[in-house]
């Protein structure tokens, strides 16, 4: 058999499977068709495929239900979903029971090969790591510390999406452990041996946050005196975190949503694309639909970040997890300042356990560190008088 890639493309709509085949075919793939959902899984019944390309408005077996029927029977084998834009929710929805990716009608034929050749790509990876058991699986769920109902179901969904591509937003409000999240992610996913490089889109300038994600060549402005390669650059093959996505002004916004559609950018001041192979997680305390509303993100941006959403409940939601997560901290510094601290007394955990904590676990971990240098060498036990007056007051 010949060892070209092999797509199917599903159309009903000739013109469309005429200019796909060709395109593919000249790309050195071979172009199967059909022009319905059922015809498809006829042609997957007799022929060997690599990927499926599927329309989803068709008579009978509409796209979405096609990708559902591939999932349960070729469960390895990619599809990807074509689209008008105003059924983009539903092409999430496709990804999130196990469709590969969405491109958008009227589509760019070089837009749709790259994601294209990206499924076939990686079809290939998935197969080679589907009997690998994850070394880091068992250390990574240990250092994510969850006693709730609500951060324990966070942990499957973390297990759950981490060796997809699709992208994760995280949110929550501030201090909640969006990036722990972000690292989770990670290391549990395929990509754990590569890099995971994190920014925060809210603590750079415009000009600077551009030449930050995506680099800039000598002489591309005033000061860039030698080239620079960008943050999603350094990310290649691995994971990128963008913290505060929610600030990223719209030109901005115009770049980060070509890099998810086509994996590709041009540092400034270059002629030529950068390709990356990148897994971006993004988190935000904003709430984005009601930036969308105001003009101030752009909505096709959100539909890409937002496949699989992760929101964080606040600490004052899931008292459960105040006690591990002291006793975690308290282990940390206590070790750090030469103090004995291990456990929290009754007392003080109903202190902490009313406390609001705006500030959330990162004001958790701030109050055990108070506490340690507070403490007495001999102390073992965590009181209420070494937490902050504002905390026993309060009480």
């Amino acid at each position: 058999m010949s060892s070209k890639k092999r797509v199917l493309v599903v159309d009903d709509e000739l013109n469309i499977r005429r200019i796909l085949q060709a395109s593919f075919d000249k790309n050195g793939w071979v172009a199967l068709t059909a022009e319905s959902g059922e015809e498809a899984l006829a042609v997957l019944g007799r022929e060997e495929v690599d990927c499926v390309l599927t329309d989803v408005t068709m008579p009978g077996l509409s796209g979405y239900d096609l990708q559902k029927q591939i999932a349960d029977k070729f469960p390895n084998l990619p599809v990807v979903i074509m689209t008008a834009f105003g059924t983009i929710p539903q092409a999430i929805e496709s990804i999130r029971s196990g469709a590969f990716e969405f491109v958008t009608k009227p589509f760019d034929l070089d837009s749709v090969k790259k994601v294209v050749q990206s499924a076939l790509e990686g079809d290939s990876a998935k197969a080679k790591k589907s009997s690998r058991k994850k070394a880091t699986g068992g250390s990574a769920s240990k250092a994510f510390i969850a006693e709730s109902p609500a951060m324990k179901e966070i942990l499957e969904m973390v297990q759950q999406v981490a060796d997809s591509r699709a992208t994760v937003l995280v949110t929550g409000e501030s201090g909640t452990g969006k990036e722990v999240i972000a690292r989770l992610i990670h290391t549990y996913s395929n990509r754990n041996e590569n890099p995971f490089v994190a920014i925060s889109c809210a603590a750079l300038p415009e000009t600077l946050l551009e030449s930050e994600l995506f680099g800039h060549e000598k002489g591309a402005f005033t000061g860039a005196d030698s080239a620079k390669a960008g943050r999603f650059e350094l990310a290649d093959t691995g994971t990128f975190f963008l913290d505060e996505v929610g600030d990223i002004p719209m030109p901005i916004q115009i770049k980060l949503l070509r890099v998810l559609q086509e994996r590709e950018f041009e540092r400034l001041g270059a002629t030529k694309p950068t390709r990356v192979d990148v897994r971006l997680v993004t988190a935000t305390n904003r709430d984005l639909q009601e930036a969308v509303d105001d003009g101030l993100f752009r909505l096709d941006l959100l539909y890409r970040l937002q496949v699989v959403e992760i929101h964080l409940p606040p600490l004052r939601e899931r008292i459960e997890d105040i006690k591990p997560l002291c006793e975690h901290f308290l282990a940390k510094y206590s070790e750090e300042n030469g103090r004995s601290l291990a456990t929290v007394s009754d007392e003080a955990l109903e202190v902490l356990s009313n406390y609001p904590w705006p500030g959330n676990v990162r004001e958790l971990e701030n109050t055990m560190e108070r506490a340690t240098v507070m403490a007495k060498a001999d102390e073992t036990e965590m009181l209420v008088k070494h937490l902050p007056s504002k905390m026993r007051t309060a009480a």
